[in-house]
């Protein structure tokens, strides 16, 4: 893509302990080029995939971006508070503390929206209004069903438009409680790689079956509320469920930083703006270093997917029987040859905001040149789970 930096190693030579990288340049044109997948349909950035605020403020800066997608109540109120005024939490909260302090602050109260899909949650959000209405929206399943199989995220409880009125209108009955939105989550789309087998029959299947419900699933909601929104989609499906009427707005935020969880998509248009570096610590032979750290598997199913990559030196491969390891990461090839004691390696992340979970600030890139540096919400001393 136009802009990006094709060698970004070139601009930080030597690290002496592992060091975050994010370049600018690269970031921005995948913000484009998400907006392009979008294709004029308003985007919500996904902050877990990001989990540095001031790059989450750098996107909604942008034309086509708007609010952000979170995923702790905790960090809506500190999202909310730092001058973003549109946060929907993505993931039910039982944080007791939290929404407590959301129903006494009409500021919050008016700014965060809260995720449901049990009867449960709306008696539970219910229970603990105090003068300013809550915000809420139903998180509904978008799993394929094939018959007694179901292909998907195993997280909402509604499936279908009876259920999905029925709790509505359970939230319509509850003082206290404003019914403003949706979310339909296809995982299996979004986040699954094309390159994996079956997958494009998966997501075709998919998507037909999602454009025949949504509609119904949404007006049975509507005949309880007027709603704001209806949201869906992640990175890997901007394309195409931006096609489907019932949605008024997407999600995406892994394609920001391209991890490489998202390495298999078809035409997917961006490239990695996000790596760590970890510095040569030993040298047992010829063809192998080993690294200081660099165990930050990404989370899900284990297996080498969720382990970072060696992308530089060009080269340089795990050890099976070891991996990559919480204090040292050994690494053969014939690129080793080239290393020598404190000499950088570069890894990326198997996905996306995971990576600043381990590290206070992020090292920014721009035009082939270190630009400064910015703190990750561990290093602004938040730790949201």
């Amino acid at each position: 893509m136009s802009g990006a930096v094709s060698a970004p190693w070139a601009a930080l030579p030597t690290v002496g302990v592992p060091t975050a990288v994010v370049d600018l340049d690269t970031f921005d044109n995948n913000a484009a080029a998400l907006l392009r997948r979008a294709g004029g349909t308003p985007i919500r950035v996904a902050s877990k995939s990001v989990r540095v605020r001031s790059l989450v403020e750098r996107v909604l800066a942008m034309p086509g971006y708007a609010g952000v997608l979170g995923y702790s109540v905790a960090e809506a109120i500190w999202l909310v508070r730092s001058g973003i005024d549109d946060v929907v939490v993505a993931y039910p909260s039982v944080d007791d503390e939290a929404v407590r302090t959301i129903a006494a602050d009409e500021q919050l109260a008016a700014a965060i929206t809260f995720m449901v899909d049990l009867p449960e949650h709306v008696d539970w959000l219910a229970a603990r209004h105090a003068g300013h209405a809550l915000r809420v929206a139903i998180d509904v399943d978008c799993s394929l069903r094939l018959g007694p199989v179901s292909l998907g995220a195993h997280r909402s409880s509604v499936n279908d438009a009876g259920g999905a009125g029925r709790l509505a209108e359970r939230i319509a009955g509850r003082p206290g409680l404003l019914l403003v939105g949706m979310m339909f989550y296809e995982a299996q789309v979004a986040g699954v790689p094309d390159a994996k087998p079956g997958m494009r029959v998966v997501k075709r299947l998919s998507n037909d079956q999602l454009h025949r419900y949504r509609s119904k699933i949404r007006a049975a909601v509507e005949a309880h509320a007027a709603l704001e929104f209806v949201n869906g989609g992640g990175t890997g499906s901007l394309h195409t469920t931006r096609l489907d009427p019932a949605i008024t707005e997407l999600a995406a935020g892994s394609g920001l930083f391209a991890p490489t969880s998202f390495d298999g998509f078809d035409d997917l248009g961006v490239e990695p703006a996000a790596w760590f570096v970890s510095p040569v610590t030993r040298k047992p032979s010829a063809e192998v270093v080993v690294t200081f750290a660099g165990g930050y598997s990404a989370s899900g199913a284990s297996g080498r997917s969720r382990l970072p990559k060696p992308v530089y030196p060009e080269g340089l491969s795990y050890f099976g029987q070891e991996g990559a390891g919480e204090v040292q990461s050994p690494l053969h090839g014939k690129a080793a040859r080239t290393l020598g004691l404190g000499d950088p390696v570069w890894f990326r992340h198997a996905k996306a905001g995971e990576m600043c979970e381990r590290f206070d600030e992020v090292v920014l890139l721009e035009g082939g040149r270190v630009r400064g540096k910015t703190p990750t919400y561990r290093g602004e001393g938040h730790n949201f789970g």
